[in-house]
């Protein structure tokens, strides 16, 4: 932890990628309270104003996660364009409902409020990539090129 803080210059301006950094060297990818208490020390911030900023963020979580988050966007584009079945399709492939990690810790279901990409709508992201124009008949093929992706590296 103390390896990434030190990449950082002790500001407060940097307090978004040092969670962010943080977050995604955690086995479990997520924010420990204990990443929470170094950073605040670290940035000579309160522990309330680190947790404060961290919770406003979705991008953000504060319990183990799976190793690929998947972020379905739950905006009104996206449930006018079938998101409802995109999410149903989802929780079937993965066997887990909105907001939990399959079992193998390889994904978790999260709902995000608008990933600003509505002229694509229905859309989700996995990790960094995001996914527009959904359909139910794609979600499979989606899912096994996250899982390839994982055994090619």
């Amino acid at each position: 932890m103390k390896s990434v803080l030190e990449k950082y210059a002790p500001e407060r301006e940097n307090l978004l990628d040092i969670l962010h950094d943080l977050q995604t060297n955690d086995p479990e990818n997520h924010l420990t309270e204990e990443a929470l208490r170094e950073t605040a020390t670290y940035l000579n911030l309160s522990l309330a104003e680190v947790r404060g900023t961290a919770s406003f963020y979705s991008l953000y979580g504060f319990s183990p996660r799976g190793r690929h988050i998947i972020r379905l966007c739950d905006s009104p584009p996206c449930l006018l364009m079938n998101g409802k079945s995109i999410l149903a399709e989802l929780e079937q492939q993965l066997g887990i409902r909105l907001g939990q990690t399959t079992p193998d810790r390889t994904f978790t279901l999260e709902p995000t409020s608008c990933l600003g990409v509505c002229g694509v709508a229905p859309a989700m992201m996995i990790d960094d990539q995001v996914y527009g124009n959904l359909t139910v008949e794609r979600i499979p093929a989606i899912l096994d090129e996250v899982r390839r992706n994982d055994e090619a590296a």
